[in-house]
């Protein structure tokens, strides 16, 4: 059974771009997979210590797996991009979050669907609601779009160009 899943990605270290264009063509490629829809990408400010700004991006995957495979299928896509986890909020080549689950919700230890922190996050709900505007989160009960117009995006900034 064929389910969608939103996943946020974010980039600060190193070739930003490049890198978030290459970890999409390597979950396309995964087995179980399929690209559905990209966001454009978003220059945000980073949050927590100072560091350099993010880009930011989401996509929508019709997947056949549960969320946990997913979610070590994510995480072996940032390592293999050079994510080190040492402390909360530090600079990342990759940052992959998996979002959005169908209308799933999963509380476990390593696994928290939706998102705890999406609601509250500009640079998520920026690119989502430009993929998936009606997606209803299914904590709130909220579509995409409308949770959008709680969150101040002054700091969410379209990226043009190369």
């Amino acid at each position: 059974m064929k389910v969608s899943s939103a996943i946020a990605l974010g980039s600060n270290l190193g070739d930003s771009r490049a890198i978030l264009e290459a970890a999409i063509e390597t979950l396309a490629q995964t087995p179980g997979i399929i690209l559905q829809t990209k966001s454009s990408w978003y220059k945000t400010k980073a949050v927590g210590p100072p560091q350099p700004d993010y880009i930011n991006g989401s996509v929508i995957l019709r997947v056949e797996m549960i969320p946990q495979l997913l979610l070590e299928i994510l995480l072996k896509i940032e390592k293999k991009f050079g994510r080190v986890r040492q402390e909360r909020w530090e600079p990342r080549t990759l940052d992959l979050d998996l979002l959005l689950y169908d209308d799933l919700i999963l509380d476990t230890p390593n696994l928290q669907i939706p998102h705890p922190r999406m609601r509250e996050r500009a640079f998520v709900l920026v690119p989502l609601a430009e993929i998936a505007p009606d997606w209803i989160e299914p904590i709130s009960g909220y579509a995409i779009k409308e949770l959008l117009k709680e969150v101040d995006c002054s700091e969410v900034h379209l990226l043009v160009g190369k």
